[in-house]
């Protein structure tokens, strides 16, 4: 089935598109796959990215809206990313980067095509396990700034994943949560004690 992308804030799309034409954004990112690009760059694929931010006594995964991050491609290839933030000034461009992440974003959204339902696509990092996953969440229709893994919601960890987590293998929530509560420090998942 097809993935629902959901819409990237029209501000966020504006500045990426800003920092693509500017000779000067793309040179001082140090980003050699933008610098050797031969034709137009696209931003493509936006994906909302949000920060797992602590995981609560009952299980739930708390999570925060930081950026959305789209894929830029040159042809039909993503040669790099380009990531945006919310500031008090409304959404703004961060950076442009390339490395692995970019290739298995990719290759994961190819994959989740052929996942039977049709889900919405979101980053979801886990910063204590320099962990990155496509979470594919069954609410297609939810504001992509909102909510959070539901247990039935599919993670996809992203190539280099933390060892003894496969990348590339789909785990539903309900499932990889226990396995993240386990291995991340338990005072900032559950909290410190009062």
């Amino acid at each position: 089935m097809p993935l629902r992308v959901p819409p990237a804030p029209a501000p966020a799309l504006r500045s990426v598109l800003t920092a693509l034409s500017s000779p000067t954004a793309v040179r001082e990112a140090r980003t050699p796959a933008l610098l050797r690009a031969q034709g137009p760059l696209t931003p493509e694929l936006p994906l909302p990215v949000h920060v797992l931010d602590r995981i609560t006594a009952e299980g739930v995964a708390v999570t925060r809206l930081t950026g959305w991050r789209f894929l830029i491609h040159c042809g039909d290839r993503a040669v790099a990313a380009a990531e945006t933030v919310l500031t008090p000034d409304g959404w703004a461009f961060s950076h442009f980067f390339e490395g692995p992440y970019v290739a298995s974003t990719g290759l994961a959204l190819r994959q989740a095509e052929s996942v039977p339902q049709t889900h919405q696509p979101r980053l979801l990092s886990v910063p204590e396990l320099y962990m990155l996953t496509l979470w594919l969440h069954e609410d297609r229709a939810a504001d992509a700034a909102a909510g959070h893994p539901e247990p039935t919601d599919l993670l996809v960890p992203l190539a280099p994943a933390p060892p003894g987590i496969a990348a590339h293998r789909p785990h539903r929530v309900a499932d990889l949560l226990p396995v993240l509560t386990h291995r991340t420090a338990p005072t900032r998942l559950l909290g410190s004690p009062a």
